[in-house]
C-alpha cells in the first residue's frame, strides 16, 4: 500500500470507529430512557394521619405562565363520599387568596367550574396567610376519560397553570384507587 491509501484508511477506521461509538452511546440513551421508569410517571405518596388511617395523595410543584411555582396536592379528603380535593397554595406574603372562588379547568375545547370547598376545612379556615384554596376535585375526574394536560385559572391566584399529563395521571389514579377500596 502507498502512504496515501495508508493514512486515508486509518482516516477511514478512525471516522467508522467514531461513527460507531456515538451510535452505541445513542442507542445505551435510548435503551436507558426507554426501559426505566421515567421521573415523570405517576407517583402518589401515603401518608398516615393521626387516627393511623392512610391516605393517598399526589403533591407536584407548578409552575404558571408568569413563572411563579404553586404546590398543587390532590388528596382523598373524605373517604366515606369518596371525594378528592384539590390544594393549591401559593407562597404565603405573595398573594391572598378570597373565598369562595372558582377554578376554572379547561382542556382543549372542555370546560369545567370547580367548587371552592376552602371554608369547610377548619385548619385553612383558621390559617391567617390566605395563601391556599381547596377544590372539589372529584366532578372533572369522573368525566375525563384520558390523561390530557389541563389548563387551571384562579381569578386572584394565577391566570394559566399548566397541568402536564403525567400529574393529571397521578389524580385519575387517585379516584381510581379511592373508587376501589369499596
Amino acid at each position: 500500500m502507498t502512504r496515501n491509501k495508508v493514512r486515508t484508511a486509518k482516516i477511514i477506521s478512525k471516522k467508522t470507529f467514531k461513527g460507531f461509538f456515538l451510535g452505541l452511546l445513542f442507542f445505551l440513551a435510548i435503551t436507558i430512557l426507554l426501559f426505566n421508569p421515567s421521573a415523570l410517571d405517576a407517583k402518589l405518596e401515603t401518608t398516615r394521619n393521626i387516627d393511623g388511617e392512610e391516605t393517598q395523595r399526589s403533591l407536584e410543584s407548578l409552575r404558571d405562565l408568569d413563572y411563579q411555582t404553586w404546590q398543587v396536592v390532590a388528596y382523598a379528603k373524605n373517604l366515606v363520599e369518596k371525594s378528592i380535593t384539590l390544594r393549591i397554595v401559593g407562597f404565603p406574603g405573595s398573594l391572598r387568596l378570597s373565598h369562595p372562588a372558582i377554578l376554572n379547568v379547561q382542556s382543549g375545547i372542555r370546560s369545567w367550574d370547580l367548587d371552592d370547598i376552602t371554608l369547610q376545612n377548619s385548619l385553612l379556615l383558621k390559617d391567617t396567610r390566605e395563601a391556599a384554596a381547596e377544590f372539589n376535585l372529584t366532578p372533572l375526574l369522573i368525566d375525563l376519560s384520558n390523561n390530557r394536560p389541563l389548563r387551571l385559572s384562579l381569578k386572584g391566584g394565577f391566570d394559566e397553570l399548566p397541568v402536564p399529563p403525567y400529574v393529571v395521571e397521578e389524580w385519575r389514579s387517585l379516584i381510581e384507587n379511592n373508587l376501589s377500596n369499596d
